[in-house]
């Protein structure tokens, strides 16, 4: 969805990829590639991004992904020239759909995802930023859900939301439409680091190289328990969580680990 004034005007050149992607060493650096649309989720985006992360899930040298945005801003949000060009009640319905398959495909896949925002990350925009693991931003980026300005609530983009703020600062974002910057998304928890502008990038990356530096076998271990057990009762989490601790232990990446920590040595990952 499309809600910051100084979004510029569409002159996309046809040719050009809605997604870049590149590989870092251990991290896939994904870039969303719609600069003069604002970076907004077209289908065509969407898809190509389901795809890719599809292929990232299969590939066992991609330890770390991290999600950025080409030109002035993160994301815009949902392409809404795009979807009052077909204006039918399937369309949008595959809109929505497809969107929230993209959300859900985020905490499926098995590595660690980090949003790099560099600007204004509105609506959808917000959901993805929301529905990554990690998020770290320059600190004049700003975010927001200003649907409700356009007479259409956030509803979509509220799921990733309202399960990474209080409910609170979910609803203040969502019924006001008011951006927020970076440093007031970090003290809800929006974000995980603010950095000034001009150290976003080697920030970034020194925080998705600590990540990938982990036993890629144990980060989806562990991060596939940390959303099985958020939903549960206390008692479930504990149950659960003992039980993937105690599988962990057996692995010989964990046994490494601790052999490692004991030796005073970096530690050599097998993923096994």
């Amino acid at each position: 969805m499309v809600a910051l004034d100084e979004m510029v005007e569409d002159m996309e050149t046809p040719s050009e990829p809605v997604l870049l992607s590149r590989r870092d060493g251990k991290v896939a650096w994904l870039t969303l590639n719609r600069p003069d649309h604002y970076n907004t989720l077209s289908m065509e985006l969407m898809e190509t991004l389901l795809a890719e992360l599809a292929a990232l899930d299969r590939d066992p040298e991609t330890a770390c992904v991290v999600i950025e945005g080409s030109g002035p801003g993160f994301c815009g949000g949902h392409d809404l020239k795009e979807m009052q060009a077909t204006p039918t009640r399937a369309h949008r319905e595959q809109t929505f759909a497809t969107c929230s398959k993209l959300m859900t495909a985020l905490t499926r896949l098995r590595q660690p995802v980090i949003a790099k925002i560099h600007g204004g990350a509105a609506a959808a925009g917000c959901q993805l930023v929301a529905a990554c693991d990690l998020a770290i931003a320059s600190d004049k980026a700003k975010f927001g859900t200003p649907g409700v300005n356009l007479g259409l609530f956030c509803s979509t983009p509220m799921v990733a939301l309202s399960r990474t703020v209080s409910r609170k600062h979910a609803l203040d974002l969502l019924m006001t439409g008011e951006l927020i910057t970076a440093p007031k998304a970090l003290e809800i928890g929006l974000i995980n680091r603010a950095v000034p502008a001009a150290e976003l990038d080697d920030a970034a990356r020194a925080y998705a190289e600590t990540v990938a530096g982990k036993s890629p076998l144990v980060l989806k271990i562990g991060k596939e328990a940390f959303y099985q057990q958020i939903d549960m009762s206390l008692e479930e989490a504990y149950a659960h969580c003992s039980e993937v601790m105690v599988d962990n232990l057996e692995l010989k990446d964990c046994d490494e680990g601790i052999q490692a920590f004991m030796d005073k040595r970096p530690p050599l990952w097998r993923n096994e």
